[in-house]
């Protein structure tokens, strides 16, 4: 069975190799994380969009319900006066 000498030089070697290798992983991470930012900033301003179509939406869908209320509420305070005319009216000629 033949036994390998490790060197200090090859232990050096080693040793620079595994730095190496660490510092393109770092740089690969490095490279990943700012496209995980760029990606992150885009989806966020995607949103921001959507979100501001969506308020715009739905505070013109608030007005046309106001303005729905309105015309219902006007429609039974007049229905309502016609009846109460109505009555007086009766009471009036049965008197």
């Amino acid at each position: 069975m033949a036994r390998e000498a490790w060197t200090d030089e090859r232990l050096d070697d080693l040793s620079s190799r595994v730095d190496n290798g660490f510092a393109r992983m770092d740089a690969r991470f490095d490279r990943m994380e700012t496209r995980l930012e760029r990606m992150e900033e885009r989806s966020n301003e995607r949103f921001e969009r959507m979100e501001a179509r969506s308020v715009a939406r739905l505070e013109g869908m608030e007005e046309r319900f106001d303005a729905r209320f309105d015309s219902l509420q006007r429609t039974l305070i007049q229905g309502g006066v016609v009846v109460i005319a109505a009555l007086i009216g009766l009471i009036a000629t049965q008197l």
